[in-house]
């Protein structure tokens, strides 16, 4: 069973993404209609998917888990906000309210850091040997192993996420890295350094202190991994703000990570709003570090936040607009299948989404007419169901938000060559949708929507893509997909971009660094660049007398 689960957390994208799914009915849940507001409506004329592809209306399915945790997880105990006020959480699929929970402001992030000050001033977490750290994250892992069904369940209701891509993936991914950090916990050491005189010179990497943590609501599960990892790893402890919009799951899990042995105060979970509990935490003076995945804009107001309070060093994974680059020599099947899976993978909400098609002109049109089709067989209904390839989008806000792109994209020119509505009258559920002849200038094709909208450019050479794909404020991502090793050489050195997937797309191994280029963010995650972000680097020099050798 282990192993079955590491092989399967080995690569989104072999393991979830080229797995096509066997055909059933898509279903859309529901919602009221106040709820969607009326971008939906002003876009029906320019739909372009039949009625037959539209979800069927059928009740969404009840999960089948337990809601436990709803309360702040603050110094080893759950525990209400200090103003006792609680929000809501809700499902996509419905607009419903799944559970009320705590909304944590300034005052919790206060007692909060606190906490985490103490676990690590005073506990015994960093005074822990490295294998004893080890050892605890060792059992986290298998305790998210033995209530998989749980965790991938509350991610998919929360979320809106397909159950398939929760179970299949994100949670063996999560088990996955955290093990990794746990191997790495007691192999991180200085060094000794030579002098040009007679000095014993050490190199000590030791624990930041206090890291303070935000993770965004397309994937809280994997963030909250990518992020605890690293910084229990290294001895730190940590206060973490989840998305107002997904809190569920990362409270589940910290309850396992205490379960697994995590001393009282080292972990510190606080749900709420930015503006509140998010802005007290990046102002604190009592955090010694920030790591943040979201927006780009959101970013600029983290890091502006740390610097005006005590220049606390800060890592952001924000925004991109990733290309996706189809040389003509290509295998057009394969490379329609694989663009599609960039851009539409976890409803499109995916910060390093392919979502800048570039097609060589010779295979343009062969390419555009097989997307099209493609995007038209996309299954999307209840995430709950066999079958579904693509879910709702996480609230209201998003959802009309992909509708003004639509309708931005079709008012500049750029043909609609699929989709363009939304699916069904009830939830979040939009058509997965293309657009042909976009030109560089359109909103579309420069702006992160965010949402399953694919945008298919046309390109005549090297040299002219190269300059247009990096002719943008992102550098998240990029794909490459051509036969030729020359140009998959050429292209994956010229593109400025933090990752580069040549004949791939969205391999997210836990080795593997992640992060970007210009305003999509400062520093990397995963593999062993992510415990950089977690270490002061020490040097203690003491003389030596009479020594045998220098």
């Amino acid at each position: 069973m282990a192993a079955t689960v590491r092989r399967a957390a080995s690569s989104v994208l072999s393991r979830f993404l080229l797995t096509k799914p066997s055909p059933s009915p898509a279903s859309a849940a529901g919602n009221k209609s106040a709820l969607l507001g009326a971008g939906a409506a002003a876009l029906h004329r320019f739909s372009t998917a039949p009625a037959s592809a539209a979800a069927a209306a059928e009740e969404p399915i009840q999960p089948a888990v337990e809601v436990k945790h709803t309360q702040l997880l603050i110094n080893g105990n759950f525990v209400d906000a200090a103003s006792g006020k609680t929000f809501p959480t809700l499902d996509p699929r419905t607009g419903e309210v799944i559970a009320r929970v705590a909304e944590g402001d300034s005052e919790d992030i206060d007692r909060a850091v606190a906490a985490a000050r103490r676990a690590f001033d005073e506990g015994p977490w960093p005074r822990m040997t490295a294998y004893e750290r080890c050892r605890v994250l060792l059992r986290f892992a298998d305790l998210i192993e033995r209530h998989a069904e749980e965790v991938a369940a509350l991610e998919t209701w929360d979320n809106g996420k397909t159950l398939a891509q929760a179970a299949g993936a994100e949670v063996p991914m999560v088990a996955r890295c955290v093990r990794y950090y746990a191997g790495w916990a007691d192999k991180i050491h200085g060094l000794v350094a030579p002098a040009d005189g007679a000095h014993h010179v050490q190199v000590l990497h030791e624990p930041v202190g206090v890291a303070g943590q935000i993770i965004p609501w397309n994937f809280p599960l994997l963030m909250f991994a990518w992020k605890v990892g690293p910084a229990l790893a290294c001895g730190n402890t940590v206060v973490l703000k989840t998305a107002e919009q997904t809190p569920l799951s990362a409270l589940y899990v910290a309850n396992l990570l205490h379960e697994a042995g995590l001393p009282e105060g080292v972990l510190n979970v606080v749900s709420g709003f930015g503006p509140t509990a998010g802005a007290a935490l990046c102002s604190h003076m009592g955090v010694d570090k920030l790591a943040f995945t979201g927006s780009t804009g959101t970013g600029q107001i983290v890091l502006e936040l740390a610097a005006r309070s005590n220049l606390k060093p800060v890592t952001l994974e924000l925004g991109g607009k990733s290309p996706f680059i189809v040389m003509d020599d290509a295998d057009v099947d394969q490379a329609v299948e694989l663009a599609h899976q960039a851009v539409f993978f976890n409803q499109g909400q995916c910060c390093c989404a392919g979502s800048r098609t570039f097609v060589h002109e010779r295979v343009y049109d062969e390419f555009v007419e097989k997307s099209k089709a493609r995007a038209l067989k996309r299954v999307v209904g209840d995430p709950f169901r066999d079958g579904v390839e693509q879910g709702p989008q996480i609230d209201g806000e998003q959802f009309n938000k992909i509708l003004r792109y639509v309708q931005s994209g079709v008012d500049s020119g750029a043909t609609l060559v699929a989709g363009g509505d939304r699916v069904g009258d009830r939830g979040f559920y939009i058509q997965p949708t293309v657009f042909a002849d976009a030109k560089d200038e359109m909103k579309i094709a420069r702006e992160e929507i965010f949402g399953p909208v694919q945008t298919i450019l046309k390109f005549s050479g090297v040299e002219e893509v190269i300059r247009r794909a990096n002719a943008t404020p992102y550098g998240l991502a990029a794909g490459v997909f051509t036969r030729s090793l020359d140009a998959a050489n050429t292209l994956s050195r010229a593109l400025r971009a933090g990752t580069v997937w040549v004949n791939c797309y969205d391999v997210f191994d836990a080795t593997i660094p992640f992060g970007g280029y210009k305003m999509s963010g400062v520093g990397r995650e995963k593999g062993i660049y992510a415990l950089r972000n977690y270490l002061q680097t020490k040097a203690v020099v003491t003389p030596i007398k009479n020594p045998a050798w220098l």
